[in-house]
């Protein structure tokens, strides 16, 4: 499937039902089909090709969303470009990964006037909401355009080419096929709860998970209601006003729904299935969460190179036999998905025993078809016949997965493994704790030390002695930070992770120099 076949597919449904929702205004199925088609038909006036690269730059946005179904119809490969990006690295995204044509809101038209002169790929300009001084709206350029049907055959199956973030040097361009995104959504179909036509709520970024989450609702013929900015008063309304069945969050925000004085007074009933990923949770937050939000939370696991659901726990999972929590479980991250092969393996390549610790590796369709243009990062993401997630794990007997960190967060104390995941684990069981970071730093001593940054609740204080008393006593004292700061707030990605690369350039700015 195409990603503009799941628009379709939901037409066929009913093409007077919404579609897609920001604020009072409804889009139905048949709008957004005629809006893709005259797209497409405009990408094909002005000169594009089968398999150009279209590139969409907004926040969350209706017109914006619909605009990436009609890229799909003209058979090309839609880029997702990260709004919260800085200028510079949006043009390097832009011209890396060839693309041809800009569609963008006029909010971003600053940037894009900044980046024009670093972008001569780019031959065709759209500003969606308004006209300006460079580019037509998307009303001007598909003045004339029909709205009759038309499909473009696909020459190949790359659906989007999606940047990896460039947390460790310049974003890669995965090559997503319609493949990979078919079997993400069959995946998501199997293994999760929808009863009845979903109603599925997106405040986090259409670019990221959001985005791809909504192409199961659709084929479902379900109602997207698209939130343009975070605002969780907002996000509690919309759930009573819109009867919301489906939501995704991160980690972060889940935290301060938690403490949100309207939580406790809004009507959740509706909810079916509230998925949280992009990050590990806290499984203290998480228990505090099936009592406060109810039995609906939905743990994904995946990567942007195998998209969401690598492994998946569903809010049965969260539960014993008899209804008690399962708080052996909150920690892992669900079993492998039945159209995915999950293992562990060493640094030779050798697959490990249940229960051992190693890189997770997998096989699926749900892979990407590779880096763009980049084929020695695409043999070594693919070494020993198996893609290497570089996150580090264990399957227990029963197929559950525990992610213990990423590979390049591991500590090495003292000649010890420390997994940093585990010491926020713990770190997050105390009640003053909202968030933190566990990261290393250089030790004369011991190699390296644990160091935990945390910000703590509104009103809160806490000594950071207490801290490390507490932390020892859960998990022992090689595991316990040497060091611990209260910061007001921590360094955050676009899409809300906390960037642990930030805060140990922070603190090794901080720390003493050597004498010459």
């Amino acid at each position: 499937m195409r990603l503009v076949d799941y628009l379709d597919k939901g037409a066929s449904l009913g093409a007077d039902a919404p579609c897609l929702t920001m604020g009072t205004a409804d889009l139905s199925y048949g709008e957004v089909q005629r809006i893709s088609h005259r797209v497409a038909r405009g990408l094909q006036r002005s000169g594009l090709a089968t398999g150009d690269k279209v590139a969409v730059l907004s926040s969350n946005d209706a017109l914006a969303f619909a605009c990436v179904f009609g890229i799909s119809r003209a058979a090309a490969v839609w880029c997702p470009v990260n709004p919260r990006n800085e200028a510079s690295e949006n043009r390097f995204v832009l011209d890396a990964f060839d693309c041809a044509a800009l569609i963008f809101h006029s909010n971003y038209a600053p940037m894009v006037e900044q980046m024009r002169a670093g972008l001569p790929k780019v031959r065709v300009f759209v500003c969606i909401d308004q006209p300006c001084a460079f580019a037509p709206s998307l009303a001007q350029w598909l003045e004339g355009a029909s709205d009759a049907p038309i499909d473009i055959p696909v020459r190949d199956d790359i659906a989007m080419i999606a940047g990896t973030g460039g947390t460790t040097g310049q974003p890669k361009g995965v090559m997503l096929s319609g493949r990979n995104l078919e079997t993400m959504s069959a995946l998501t179909l199997m293994g999760y709860p929808f009863d009845g036509r979903p109603s599925y709520l997106a405040l986090a970024p259409l670019t990221h998970a959001a985005g791809v989450l909504c192409l199961p609702v659709m084929a479902l013929g379900g109602r997207v209601v698209i939130m343009p900015k975070p605002d969780l008063a907002e996000f509690l309304a919309l759930i009573e006003r819109h009867h919301i069945t489906h939501t995704f969050l991160p980690p972060t925000l889940i935290y301060m729904l938690l403490q949100h004085e309207k939580l406790a007074s809004t009507k959740l009933g509706s909810l079916q299935c509230f998925w949280y990923g992009a990050a590990p949770i806290s499984a203290a937050r998480l228990e505090e969460a099936l009592v406060k939000i109810g039995p609906v939370m939905a743990q994904l696991f995946g990567q942007t190179e195998a998209p969401m659901m690598i492994s998946m726990m569903a809010p049965r999972d969260h539960f014993n036999a008899d209804g008690s929590v399962a708080r052996e479980r909150l920690s892992s991250a669900g079993r492998p998905g039945p159209l995915v092969q999950v293992a562990t393996m060493n640094a030779e390549g050798a697959l490990l025993p249940t229960g051992e610790t190693g890189e997770i590796v997998i096989r699926s369709s749900l892979v990407m078809m590779g880096y763009y243009k980049d084929a020695a990062a695409t043999a070594e993401a693919g070494r020993f016949g198996w893609h290497h997630t570089g996150d580090i794990g264990r399957l227990d007997a029963d197929g559950f997965l525990t992610i213990v960190d990423r590979a390049k967060d591991m500590i090495i104390t003292g000649g010890f493994n420390v997994y940093s995941v585990e010491v926020e684990q713990a770190l997050m069981q105390h009640p003053d704790v909202q968030d933190g970071a566990v990261i290393g730093l250089p030790d004369d001593k011991w190699g390296e030390k644990v160091v935990a940054v945390l910000q703590l609740h509104a009103g809160r204080t806490v000594d950071p002695h207490e801290i490390q008393a507490f932390v020892k006593a859960r998990i022992g004292s090689v595991k316990t930070p040497k060091l611990v700061e209260i910061w007001p707030d921590l360094p955050r990605s676009k899409v809300g992770k906390v960037m642990k690369k930030d805060i140990r350039a922070e603190m090794l700015k901080r720390a003493p120099k050597a004498p010459a």
